[in-house]
């Protein structure tokens, strides 16, 4: 396994069948092609992500958990000739982010609303109601 070896994206795209199966994720380069049949989410998954070219989104929108991340070191065979890794204030594409517009995720608000109260008390009251017109009212006439 040479982790040196630098790969065009028109080499990469070449090796994109079930026989011959390469990734790039994080301008690394992965040849996946043995783990096809072993892979979770099925061999599909993998054949798809290479015919898309960069599977780096696709890989970190699943949330591999970090034994699966360990696992690509076996799969490493190089890196893709002319990628640059984004800084942290850039997008993948290169595209700078201005500092106001990243935002953060606000918490979810209470669900302690008002017609979460009412409802209930709504429901028990109309059940109280007809209870009694039941029991009472009803027997009378």
């Amino acid at each position: 396994m040479n982790s040196t070896k630098k790969y065009s994206f028109s080499e990469i795209s070449n090796h994109t069948s079930k026989d011959d199966c390469w990734l790039i994720i994080h301008g690394k380069v992965f040849n996946v092609t043995s783990f096809l049949e072993d892979h979770p989410g099925g061999d599909d998954v993998l054949l798809q992500a290479s015919a898309n070219g960069d599977a780096t989104d696709s890989f970190e929108d699943v949330g591999h958990s970090s034994t699966a991340t360990s696992m690509m070191d076996e799969f490493l065979i190089g890196t893709v000739e002319s990628h640059i890794a984004p800084k942290p204030n850039q997008t993948a594409t290169g595209d700078s982010l201005p500092a106001k517009k990243v935002q953060q995720r606000k918490p979810e608000a209470s669900s302690s609303n008002f017609m979460d109260i009412l409802l209930p008390l709504l429901i028990l009251a109309v059940a109280f109601a007809a209870w009694y017109y039941l029991t009472f009212i009803n027997v009378n006439a």
